[in-house]
């Protein structure tokens, strides 16, 4: 059998889709979706069919974007929408002013001359700037398009070609120096605009936020209502660029039902409530899970979403956590990982009988966890005690005590931080989906997880597994109405992602157990073959390694078309306040050496002097590792400890903690070379 489903099969579709007439109380008049004959395109301004069913969540009416924002207006005008901080208060802004906001952008990018289907690049931290230039950007008919703040001149300018921007928008002088760097290379570039601060310099087509929101006064309600009246559900609204691990990145459209249909899925299925929940903005808006988390899951249950500080990353996300107290909190794993490693430093300093306390009430929390998500709900003897001594106040210390729900996506997890956070009775619920499925398409709940597991499939959409092997791991293929688009003019790319009938083939591996949850265990792209032939998927002998070793940050396994396994490793090391490596050893690998009575406290020092213990604690956690192995070509056989930790702004890791496996083969290859005893000669 070379398919395994997972949920319902997928009825056969007539080719041609001829929509109905579909009556909208809050639409003037009858909208009806466009015609399309495709589930896909890759054309700006061409319409698809949508996957839609006769009954259950898929059968949903499509709306647009609009008719989402407008029904929170509608119902919750004066409920707060967004909060910023403004010399230290924050700043209110509700559901209606919000929207009208909107509208004026709106306007303002009609005067500025933009086409309908072309791009507005918006590049900077999240603000609600961010927020009304996106969301104004589909009112006036061009396609919203987050732009990396990490980006270089050469990636902006990459994104805006390809997006046809007719104007970009920055948030300060240091971004607006990148564009005007490749100025020259934006042929259909009208206008930017600056959304914070004061512009340095004068020229034409610079404008700041105040100037911008003013152009637009004089545009008639009509013309912009008519705009609005033309938007269709099953076209595209917005791009998502992909972060780039291979090759240039790729703009997937997203359909206005694509978001409204996905938001309105998953926040039914994690239970929201409406004007109850509110979320804080920190993660890259041009990523698809903050925009849909932060922006349209907060439109559609009119919530609140209040912005970080911009070096949020670097130090200030605790504080503002403690002030907002988020209901739900959505996180990278290096995130979490981030909050791990400060708690136990936190912890190393506690008393012998604070530790005691501690070390006691973990092990109950890790209990009473394991046995919730089992169905049991056995209550351990002593857990009420641990509550009010130990969870209440380390939730009240994160900033976590109203959150319901802490969500981990975007890139793999350890176990080891997992159990970590169920033993403070704060278990992580992993999402899994990808830009092209507009965010989510497996969810954990709080009532229905597993660790380690992706969850469940989102009502109305499908999964299967396509090519399983005999352990039941094949490529995780997607249906629903989540699914994209295409890829903006790439019409190979768009094949290799979609099949024929519509499925979208993710390129990860996966496993599914008897009760339906959804385990990644590799990347179809990432696999190494061995010199032998053996496939080996890296990720989790890379995990297993961090699991063992916790001085360890980062992993890297090698061995592709080589005759042997091995290993690039870094140590866990203090970041400066650009979220830079330093050579400073992190507290865990400091408080390892003090134990172990070695007086280092560098990372190039533990190199230069090949650091006995510190050599030896990786080379017992790989023999633990190797002993697990299923075959000899899946052991580890050499490693090297790098100088630098990767890093975002190193070039190894995208935005989003991902590894950047070729771009670190290509820094480290005479390393690599070393080890495998290879020259250039040879």
């Amino acid at each position: 059998m070379s398919v395994q489903y997972v949920g319902r099969d997928i009825p056969e579709l007539p080719v041609l889709y001829q929509p109905k007439p579909v009556p909208l109380s809050l639409a003037s008049g009858v909208t009806t979706l466009a015609l399309a004959s495709n589930f896909w395109t890759t054309r700006r301004d061409e319409a698809v069919r949508l996957r839609m069913e006769g009954s259950g969540p898929a059968s949903e009416t499509p709306i647009t974007t609009h008719q989402m924002f407008l029904q929170t207006v509608e119902n919750f005008g004066d409920h707060p929408a967004l909060a910023s901080k403004k010399n230290d208060q924050w700043e209110i802004m509700t559901w209606r002013q919000y929207y009208e906001q909107c509208r004026a952008a709106a306007k303002s990018f009609l005067k500025l001359g933009l086409e309908r289907y072309h791009g507005v690049g918006i590049l900077g931290f999240n603000a609600p700037e961010w927020f009304i230039s996106n969301i104004g950007c589909i009112f006036a008919g061009g396609l919203a398009t987050g732009i990396y703040a990490t980006n270089s001149p050469e990636a902006c300018q990459y994104v805006a070609h390809n997006c046809e921007a007719n104007v970009l928008v920055v948030e300060d002088n240091k971004q607006l120096q990148k564009i005007l760097q490749v100025k020259d290379q934006l042929p259909h570039l009208k206008a930017i605009i600056q959304y914070k601060g004061e512009l340095q310099q004068k020229a034409p087509f610079l404008y700041t936020w105040a100037e911008f929101m003013k152009l637009g006064e004089d545009v008639p309600n009509k013309d912009l209502n008519d705009i609005i009246d033309c938007l269709r559900a099953n076209e595209c609204c917005t791009l998502i660029y992909t972060s780039g691990t291979t090759g240039n990145p790729k703009g997937v459209m997203l359909s206005h039902d694509n978001i409204t249909w996905t938001t309105t899925t998953a926040g039914n299925m994690v239970h929201l409530n409406f004007t109850e929940e509110v979320v804080i903005s920190y993660l890259p808006l041009s990523h698809v899970a903050a925009q849909v988390n932060d922006m349209w899951m907060i439109m559609r249950f009119a919530g609140t979403t209040y912005f970080a500080e911009p070096d949020a990353l670097k130090g200030s996300l605790g504080q503002t956590l403690k002030e907002v107290r988020p209901t739900s909190f959505l996180g990278v794993p290096r995130v979490w990982e981030k909050m791990q490693e400060k708690m136990k430093a936190i912890g190393a300093k506690a008393s012998p009988m604070r530790k005691k306390v501690g070390d006691w009430a973990k092990s109950i929390g890790l209990q009473y966890n394991y046995s919730a998500m089992n169905g049991e709900n056995a209550v351990p003897w002593g857990f009420t005690l641990a509550n009010t001594l130990a969870f209440k106040k380390v939730r009240a210390a994160l900033g976590l005590d109203r959150c319901k729900i802490c969500f981990t996506g975007a890139a793999p997890i350890t176990k080891e931080t997992l159990e970590y956070f169920m033993s403070l009775n704060i278990p992580l619920l992993e999402l899994y989906g990808m830009s092209e499925s507009s965010g989510p398409h497996t969810i954990s709940t709080n009532s229905d997880y597993r660790i380690t597991s992706c969850g469940k499939v989102m009502p109305g959409c499908d999964l299967k597994l396509d090519k399983p092997d005999e352990d039941g791991n094949g490529e995780i293929c997607f249906w629903g109405r989540n699914v994209f688009m295409g890829y903006l003019n790439m019409p190979d790319k768009t094949a290799e992602a979609l099949d024929e009938i519509g499925w979208l083939h993710s390129g990860d591996l996966g496993r599914c157990d008897q009760y339906n949850f959804l385990y990644i265990t590799g990347r179809l792209k990432e696999i190494i073959i061995t010199a032998g032939g053996e496939n080996i998927p890296p990720v989790p002998i890379e995990d297993a390694l961090k699991a063992e070793t916790p001085i360890i940050s980062n992993v890297m396994l090698v061995g592709d078309k080589l005759k042997f396994l091995s290993m690039l490793i870094t140590l866990k090391c203090v970041v400066d306040d650009d979220g830079k490596p330093t050579d400073k050893l992190g507290p865990e690998v400091l408080e390892f050496c003090q134990k172990n009575n070695v007086r280092t406290t560098k990372v190039s020092e533990i190199i230069t002097n090949k650091e006995p213990v510190i050599y030896n604690v990786i080379q017992e956690g790989i023999e633990r590792i190797n002993a697990k192995a299923t075959s000899n070509a899946q052991k580890v056989q050499k490693f090297v400890i790098l100088e630098r930790d990767f890093s975002v702004e190193g070039g190894e890791l995208t935005p989003t903690m991902k590894l950047k496996r070729p771009v670190v083969m290509k820094m480290y290859k005479k390393k690599i070379e070393e080890m495998y005893a290879v020259t250039e000669n040879k």
